[in-house]
């Protein structure tokens, strides 16, 4: 009697994918497009290159499916933060929200977003215009979202959206390159409650400026 089996048609790829690109984002995270070199993904990975391209793709691939994953975890107070019934909400929960994400514990510190690319060669070029469209898309969606604060009175009629998108950006920014400095979670803290103290009032006339 024959007792043969079938192969099965995909193999099981023997490891976890969602675990390793968790590993796969703290290493760009970490050492940016540039300075993670396959090696150090494979290493933290625990898989060979082969099973790396075919799970991820190559290491491009690997670095927008990172991303979208700390878009999805880390970074995700951004998105929360828009959902805020008032535009100091928003403005709040955001910087209040990059304040904690780039001093979390166990996590590197800073920001993927801001310095996943910052010293990117020619090789990191498509990596880094990833990261400013990644950038440019989240300022537009709090200008959108400051936009609607302006028509509901919630923020000054001469208030502008897109200046103050950029403002709060900027500073957030900021905030995740001082923490990959080493400046503590409190003392960026302080940075963001400064920053607050200058947001328009909700309701009023802009002051003139000259």
């Amino acid at each position: 009697m024959e007792t043969r089996q079938k192969a099965p048609i995909g193999r099981p790829r023997g490891f976890d994918t969602d675990q390793a690109l968790e590993h796969a984002m703290r290493v760009f995270w970490e050492q940016g497009y540039d300075g993670a070199s396959l090696t150090d993904l494979t290493n933290a990975m625990g898989i060979t290159r082969t099973s790396m391209y075919a799970a991820f793709g190559n290491k491009e691939d690997l670095f927008r499916k990172a991303l979208e994953r700390y878009t999805e975890g880390p970074a995700s107070y951004g998105v929360r933060a828009l959902q805020e019934p008032t535009a100091r909400q928003v403005a709040t929960a955001f910087l209040n929200g990059s304040v904690r994400a780039t001093t979390r514990p166990g996590c590197p510190a800073g920001c993927f977003g801001v310095q996943g690319s910052l010293a990117a060669g020619d090789p990191g070029r498509n990596a880094r215009d990833d990261l400013i469209a990644w950038r440019n898309e989240h300022t537009s969606h709090l200008r959108d979202r400051l936009r609607q604060a302006v028509e509901e009175g919630d923020l000054p009629p001469g208030a502008d959206p897109g200046l103050l998108a950029r403002y709060l950006m900027t500073v957030a920014n900021g905030i995740a390159v001082q923490a990959a400095s080493g400046t503590t979670r409190d003392d960026l803290q302080q940075v963001a409650d400064m920053a607050l103290r200058s947001w328009p009032p909700a309701t009023g006339p802009t002051q003139p400026t000259g």
